[in-house]
């Protein structure tokens, strides 16, 4: 039996439907499907609140205008009418992550949810370990040397520490996720914490680099495209669209499915991991770089 869907999961799902259900309803203008404009009229919810809904990012409060929406979209059967407000109620119930939703940045909270969902999962970094498999001890020395400059305050680290921690389960579940890592030399060699806190992470890493779900990859010092900003690619086979994950300067995580954006980072991504070191030359030059330091 498949594992029970994640609240954001089954936020997405709900959404995912709802947006095919217009699109392909047949009652818009010319035989074609509705503009979420046109779908909202007579409702309690704005066109802004429904475009949040589609992509995951929300739910009906009210499931009223839920099933006005689907009377709009020509569904009158009542099994699959109950369906999607059974979904709509499991959606809202609490998880793990709603006590840290306050402390997380914009958009956080959506793209965590949906990291358990995913068969695989690409990431690259260009001057940081990616989260995924950050030490706890890295973690904390990173937050507490940004802990002036951005303001932190010792609790805000503590449950961001949890959070980076409790998201590694990913990788040491049962079906765990495929992870595979395109790390900047730079990040490898900015050092965080101290000569201990670096040799055990690049020890962490060796050891997750020997898992058989999991690419560690090094993009060495040298001429050739990279990427100035990180970003994480999810894949979730059949069940959801692809979607990418980026860090934006201001500190919202931005996240888009939109096939365009998708491809581009997937073309980025492609170009630095065949420009990497082999996965199987990771674990010499980390223990260089233990020597080194």
């Amino acid at each position: 039996m498949a594992p029970k869907r994640g609240r954001t999961a089954q936020r997405l799902e709900l959404g995912l439907q709802l947006r095919q259900l217009r699109e392909g309803c047949g009652r818009g203008d010319r035989g074609g499907g509705l503009t979420r404009k046109q779908a909202v009229q007579g409702l309690r919810i704005s066109e802004a609140s429904l475009l949040r809904i589609e992509t995951g990012a929300l739910n009906f409060r009210n499931v009223g205008d839920l099933r006005k929406l689907l009377d709009k979209y020509g569904v009158t059967d009542e099994e699959v009418i109950e369906s999607f407000v059974s979904l709509n109620k499991e959606s809202n119930q609490q998880d793990w992550l709603t006590q840290y939703r306050g402390l997380m940045p914009t958009g956080m909270p959506g793209f965590v949810g949906l990291e358990p969902e995913a068969r695989s999962v690409k990431a690259y970094h260009p001057t940081l370990i990616y989260g995924l498999v950050q030490t706890q001890e890295y973690a904390v020395a990173l937050h507490e040397a940004h802990k002036a400059v951005e303001e932190f305050t010792s609790e805000f680290i503590r449950n961001s520490v949890e959070v980076r921690m409790k998201r590694q389960e990913v990788l040491t579940r049962e079906n765990p996720v495929r992870l595979h890592v395109v790390l900047g030399e730079a990040a490898l060699r900015y050092p965080v914490g101290g000569v201990e806190v670096m040799r055990d992470q690049y020890a962490a890493l060796e050891a997750l680099a020997g898992l058989d779900h999991v690419s560690i990859q090094v993009l060495p010092f040298r001429p050739g495209y990279r990427s100035t900003s990180d970003f994480a690619i999810l894949d979730f086979g059949k069940d959801f669209p692809p979607r990418v994950s980026i860090d934006t300067p201001w500190g919202p995580i931005s996240t888009s499915d939109k096939p365009r954006e998708v491809d581009r980072f997937t073309r980025r991504f492609d170009v630095m991991m065949a420009a990497a070191l082999p996965p199987d030359e990771t674990p010499e030059f980390l223990h260089r770089l233990a020597r080194e330091i």
